[in-house]
């Protein structure tokens, strides 16, 4: 499932020959060209519209649950829509992979970017709730996400 409301995505052959990748699902809003619309049905790739200016993230995943029976999902993605998805109070559970590597920049990057604390943003909290070494020296973490934003 990927967020693509703008209609930038053009590279879905290639993506789909990704060994990881099986079937994809573009999530559009209203305000999605036509023309991408129709770029998409022309390669048979599957998309569904949830939302008008922006892709609905909330209605998305009802529709997932209604039409395909996805109960739970994982998003690998970037800070921008780990942020989001978490300040809207849509997951429960974080998960993270840390590497025994130290990489330097000066790039201000994140795995959850959204907007700086204001008025009624509070931390997110989370409690921990396995750790775990795996291979490589590689650390598993997983909390739970204490949101009262989620459903």
């Amino acid at each position: 499932m990927v967020p693509d409301s703008k209609g930038q995505i053009r590279i879905w052959s290639e993506l789909l020959k990704m060994p990881y990748i099986r079937d994809v699902l573009v999530l559009c809003s209203r305000s999605t060209p036509s023309e991408y619309l129709d770029f998409l049905e022309e390669r048979y790739i599957d998309y569904l519209v949830v939302g008008y200016q922006h892709v609905n993230l909330e209605t998305a995943l009802e529709e997932l649950n209604t039409k395909f029976g996805v109960k739970k999902i994982r998003i690998d993605s970037g800070g921008v829509l780990n942020g989001i998805f978490l300040r809207t109070g849509l997951v429960d559970e974080v998960c993270l992979l840390i590497h025994p590597e130290l990489v330097g920049g000066e790039v201000n990057n994140s795995i959850f970017q959204e907007g700086d604390l204001g008025d009624g943003n509070a931390p997110i909290r989370l409690q921990l709730d396995n750790v775990e070494k795996i291979k490589d020296d590689i650390i598993y973490l997983k909390y739970k996400v204490f949101n009262e934003m989620l459903k």
